[in-house]
């Protein structure tokens, strides 16, 4: 049969980019039987090196069924039956331990072979796509690619294909499979009392949300509090580091100031300490005994055994944590203000001179809409980041003032600390789960519906 020439953009081009429903539908009998043995298609059209491929995956994948997935699945479903114990061997005259289940690498397992499961599926749809493609260009005598010409195509027309590779594999393995992974957990029994492989965990359904969400539970009377505290951090250490961050910037950049360059080093200094050596001297300056305290003790404001309870007494220590927050966080805004005020347009300041505004006005009309159109997402990412501020909690407080009231929470506990505090220390993992479940609905919500409410997304050429 002689074929059509065409040029390379053409041959690597699929005829028809269809569906796997139209492909299998309208495909003629090899295409269908491509659905059952992959690849099958390209091998009886002479593309050889692509149907073998299709087909050793295909081998590969049930190989791998028969003789590890099939038993996988299974002990997801049960997360596993035996349990490692200690049984006396007569013919040695000693205790010897006998291997049991392990329901964390159970639930592992099986996720791996669900996500493996699901990549044979796109597998197979693409065994069909092509064999209907190849179905097509025999129909229309067009010439059909060689393999070369699918080497060729991943360093041209899918070229995106072949840089993607790598990183979404990655993606697979340290993102998408620890991500379900830890979602799954909020749903077992896997806490202190259940560590495999001396002791197993099972599924226990929706009782974990039950435990965190019922009214008067330990659980629910931590969560709603730390919650709360969590979202008034956020709230504030954001805002009071972007104002204040702001009206630094625009003092140091007003016409009147003088050595702009020296008062900008002054405070860039801050930055260039570590964050944790600055809140560990913090730590240390207000410390019950600390320079601060003995400071005021030596000239008679406190008494000798007096001290100021900054990170023991809840209300102070959550002042506290806020102010030494500004103090960090307020040079890192003015760097990233003092390049955006810079670039604002003189003439909107003129026009409202001469319209009469005062400086007042001037800021909330101009500037403050200004910085909030160009800095939107650095304030989503920023809320983000301060709900997730594991740093400044447990370097500053620790998360204390400790509370008998709470389930191994303190005062000052953000959930991220209350988090680690579960699973590290007390290895709650399923509650652990609940909490970063919970964060990640809220953090995903409250920045996907903020940033498309925002000027920065609606109106990006507003201010060109």
């Amino acid at each position: 049969m002689a074929y059509k020439k065409q040029n390379k953009s053409q041959i690597n081009t699929p005829i028809y980019d269809v569906g796997f429903k139209t492909a299998f539908g309208k495909g003629n009998k090899i295409t269908k039987l491509s659905f059952v043995i992959f690849g099958l298609g390209n091998l009886l059209h002479k593309q050889i090196l692509r149907g073998l491929l299709m087909l050793s995956l295909e081998i590969a994948y049930f190989y791998y069924m028969i003789s590890f997935g099939f038993s996988s699945i299974k002990n997801f479903i049960t997360l596993g039956s035996s349990v490692q114990e200690e049984v006396f061997n007569e013919t040695k005259q000693i205790y010897e331990y006998v291997k049991g289940d392990n329901s964390m690498l159970c639930l592992l397992y099986g996720v791996i072979t669900a996500l493996l499961t699901v990549g044979i599926i796109l597998l197979l749809e693409t065994s069909v796509k092509s064999a209907y493609d190849t179905q097509k260009r025999l129909e229309l005598s067009k010439q059909i690619p060689a393999f070369r010409d699918d080497l060729d195509s991943l360093l041209e027309n899918n070229l995106h294909k072949t840089l993607l590779f790598m990183p979404v594999i990655g993606i697979l393995c340290f993102t998408i499979v620890p991500l379900v992974f830890m979602i799954l957990i909020a749903f077992t029994s896997y806490d202190k009392n259940h560590q495999p492989p001396g002791n197993l965990f099972d599924w226990v359904g929706f009782d974990n949300f039950v435990a965190m969400f019922s009214k008067g539970s330990t659980l629910a009377n931590t969560f709603w509090p730390v919650l709360g505290w969590t979202v008034i951090w956020a709230i504030s250490a954001t805002f009071t580091c972007y104002i204040l961050g702001m009206l630094l910037a625009m003092l140091i950049n007003r016409k009147g100031t003088r050595l702009k360059a020296f008062w900008r080093f002054l405070f860039v200094t801050s930055v260039a300490v570590p964050q944790f050596v600055s809140l560990l001297t913090m730590r240390t300056i207000f410390n019950a005994n600390g320079p601060f305290n003995a400071i005021l003790r030596n000239i008679g404001i406190l008494g000798s055994t007096e001290s100021i309870p900054f990170f023991t007494d809840p209300t102070l220590a959550k002042i506290t944590i806020i102010i030494i927050n500004i103090w960090i966080g307020v040079p890192f805004t003015m760097l990233t203000t003092t390049g955006i005020l810079q670039n604002i347009p003189k003439d909107l300041y003129e026009a409202a001179k001469v319209d009469g505004a005062n400086a007042f006005v001037t800021f909330f009309k101009i500037t403050l809409p200004y910085m909030l159109f160009v800095t939107t997402p650095t304030l989503i990412t920023t809320f983000v980041g301060n709900i997730n501020n594991f740093n400044v909690i447990y370097l500053l407080s620790g998360g204390g003032p400790q509370s008998l009231e709470f389930y191994y929470a303190g005062k000052t506990d953000l959930l991220v600390t209350w988090l680690y505090k579960l699973t590290i220390t007390n290895k709650d993992y399923n509650i652990g789960s609940i909490i970063g479940i919970i964060v990640f609905v809220i953090l995903a919500t409250l920045s996907l519906l903020t940033y498309r409410h925002s000027g920065s997304y609606k109106d990006e050429e507003a201010f060109q």
